[in-house]
């Protein structure tokens, strides 16, 4: 069957965790957040809002699914390398300006353990690993901060081996209970390092789906065509707000921490429509609008994985110095042969939503480049001329050129 063309912006399960005061009565209990952990919690809505906006602007008519948690923090892990007008353009595409470095570390690693925690009825998993060629020198500051704040696994490896890449991902494989099988395909003798954030996700629903009342139905598409899915219904009472431009409705998965939040486009109106106007702004208005109405709600069953290279996505919103080969400035990571830059970031999703509830994994990795790594290396792999000569009369006494070694 055709993959439903629907975009769910379930941006992000741990918005509402995390900032907003839910409307669930039997939600447990969270602490006080401190300023620098309120202001993570707003950049990282912000930073989520931004991200997916750019992505669906260009993915018209195509399924959608990331996670901005992830991709947050694989950066933020990175952020801790960079300098200069890196580190600014870097704090300001992640909306981090207000609080300190310290601040930011600090806060991720509360942030974390809270949504690991917070609600023993629903499955969340957060796992940070750095992987990097031995035989570089990397910062010990750098590892040492990472594996303070953000847990991760240090592995210094011989990226020549293809072991290597069987090691990452098998560690990627574990981290998202089989959901996501792999995110490096090989390693280029360019690359030093990868910074690999991984969440897992599983969820049942407050209020399950009868899987007796699931019936084949269609699914409009924006284009006018449809297609056969699998529709689920119940009634209950959910949290609703509505607007000019969509309808926001809140469904909760165990004890009311963690939920789905979907975005229904209003009649003569397009997701497209939604995500114009899909502003921090706006989003805190319709969370705050929220309230509890009884409703029959017909929503279809799908699986959805995706994959995206956001290299061009995060230049666009303003990390293009980071991927600069020669502008980049990582130099808190590394000082070595060739300059450090962010070569490319990878996310992978995946995604089931049925009658009992939702499973979802991500992974984010960011993968560290230098310029000329092989610098200080020369290979004669290739035909080359030779010479002999006399150096104090600069006499040629030989000459010739090698064209196929294997000929005696």
């Amino acid at each position: 069957m055709e993959k439903l063309k629907i975009i769910f912006s379930v941006l992000l399960i741990f918005i509402a965790g995390c900032e907003t005061s839910s409307q669930f009565n039997d939600e447990t209990p969270m602490r006080e957040l401190t300023r620098a952990e309120k202001q993570l919690v707003a950049s990282s809505d912000n930073f989520a809002l931004k991200i997916f906006k750019k992505i669906a602007e260009d993915a018209l008519g195509e399924n959608v699914f990331i996670s901005p948690l992830s991709i947050s923090i694989a950066l933020g892990m990175t952020l801790n390398g960079a300098d200069g007008n890196t580190y600014e353009a870097m704090r300001s595409t992640l909306s981090l300006s207000g609080i300190t470095q310290q601040e930011v570390n600090e806060s991720y690693q509360s942030l974390m353990q809270l949504l690991t925690k917070i609600d023993g009825k629903v499955i969340m998993q957060i796992a940070n690993s750095i992987w990097y060629r031995n035989t570089i020198s990397v910062k010990p500051d750098f590892i040492e901060t990472n594996k303070k704040y953000f847990d991760a696994v240090i592995s210094p490896m011989n990226f020549n081996d293809p072991a290597t890449v069987n090691a990452i991902n098998n560690w990627v494989k574990e981290s998202t209970n089989g959901k996501i099988d792999k995110i490096v395909e090989n390693i280029d003798p360019q690359t030093i390092m990868y910074l690999i954030n991984a969440i897992y996700f599983k969820g049942a629903w407050q209020y399950q789906f009868d899987k007796n009342k699931t019936t084949d139905d269609l699914f409009k598409k924006e284009s006018g065509a449809t297609v056969q899915c699998k529709m689920m219904n119940m009634e209950t009472d959910f949290y609703i707000s509505s607007n000019n431009t969509f309808t926001m409705l809140d469904i909760p998965y165990g004890k009311g921490n963690f939920s789905m939040t979907i975005l229904l486009p209003a009649k003569e109106k397009t997701v497209k429509d939604v995500v114009n106007v899909l502003t921090d702004a706006a989003w805190k208005n319709s969370l705050n609008s929220l309230s509890k109405m009884k409703k029959q709600l017909y929503m279809p069953r799908f699986k959805m994985e995706y994959k995206s290279k956001l290299n061009e996505t995060l230049k666009a919103l303003g990390m293009e110095i980071a991927f600069d080969p020669y502008s980049a400035n990582f130099k808190k990571i590394y000082e070595g042969v060739g300059n450090a830059y962010i070569s490319s970031v990878d996310h992978k999703t995946f995604v089931d939503v049925n009658e009992e509830g939702t499973e979802a994994a991500a992974v984010t990795s960011v993968t560290v480049g230098v310029t000329s790594i092989q610098d200080n290396i020369i290979k004669l792999d290739r035909p080359f001329i030779f010479v002999i000569r006399e150096k104090t009369s600069n006499c040629i006494l030989f000459i010739g050129k090698l064209e196929d070694p294997s000929v005696q």
